[in-house]
C-alpha cells in the first residue's frame, strides 16, 4: 500500500480505530471535541451529515495538510433515533424495542483535504434484523456490559453478534465505520489503499 498522506482519524471511539488498523492504514487519532447534536429538526441523513462535517471541521485547523475522517452513527427505528444506553435499565428497553425487528443503522462519514479544502461527504445506510429475544437473552446480555455504550444497545462485531439474525449492507457501517465508502472517497482525494 502506498500513502504518504497524513491521515487524522477525528474520533475517540476504539472500534472505528480497529477497523482502520484492519485494513493497515497508517494514521494518527485526534477525537474531535465537536458537541454532536441529536437535532430533531433533521432526518437522520441530514443529522449523521451535520455531525460528521463538524467532527472534520473541529480537527482540521490543528492540519494544514492531513486528510481528516469524521464519521457519526445512529440507529433508526419507527422514525425514531436510537442512541447510546447510559444504564442497564435503558439498554434493557431498547433492545426489547429492538427484538424481532429490523433497523437501520446510519453513518454520516466526511473525508477532509485540509491541503485542498476540498471534502466529501456521504451517508451509508444498513438495515439490521434482531432476533427474537426472551427477557433472560437480554438481561444476560446486559449484564455482560457490551451494550453500555454502544448505539443500539449493542456491538455487531462482539456478542452481539448473537443477536443479530441479518443484516443488508455494509457490514463495517454498523461497526461505525463504512470502509468501502472510506476507500472510494479517499481515492478520489489520490489515497489508494490498494
Amino acid at each position: 500500500m502506498e500513502q504518504q498522506r497524513t491521515i487524522i482519524l477525528a474520533s475517540a471511539s476504539p472500534r472505528r480505530k480497529e477497523v482502520l488498523e484492519k485494513i493497515g492504514l497508517k494514521f494518527q487519532v485526534d477525537p474531535s471535541d465537536f458537541p454532536e447534536k441529536l437535532r430533531q429538526d433533521l432526518p437522520p441523513e441530514g443529522l449523521v451529515k451535520f455531525n460528521s462535517i463538524g467532527k472534520a471541521n473541529f480537527v482540521a485547523s490543528k492540519y494544514p495538510d492531513a486528510i481528516i475522517i469524521a464519521a457519526d452513527t445512529i440507529g433508526v427505528i419507527h422514525n425514531h433515533f436510537i442512541g447510546k444506553p447510559h444504564t442497564a435499565e435503558e439498554a434493557v428497553k431498547m433492545l426489547q424495542i429492538l427484538s424481532g425487528k429490523t433497523h437501520s443503522v446510519i453513518t454520516g462519514l466526511t473525508v477532509l483535504d485540509t491541503g485542498s479544502g476540498k471534502m466529501l461527504t456521504r451517508t451509508v445506510e444498513t438495515k439490521v434484523h434482531i432476533r427474537e429475544l426472551s427477557l433472560i437473552e437480554i438481561q444476560n446480555y446486559v449484564q455482560s456490559g457490551e451494550p453500555l455504550d454502544k448505539a443500539g444497545a449493542y456491538a455487531i462485531q462482539g456478542l452481539g453478534a448473537l443477536i443479530v439474525e441479518k443484516i443488508s449492507g455494509d457490514y463495517y457501517n454498523v461497526v461505525g465505520l463504512p470502509l468501502n465508502t472510506l476507500a472510494n472517497c479517499l481515492k478520489e482525494l489520490e489515497v489508494n489503499l490498494l
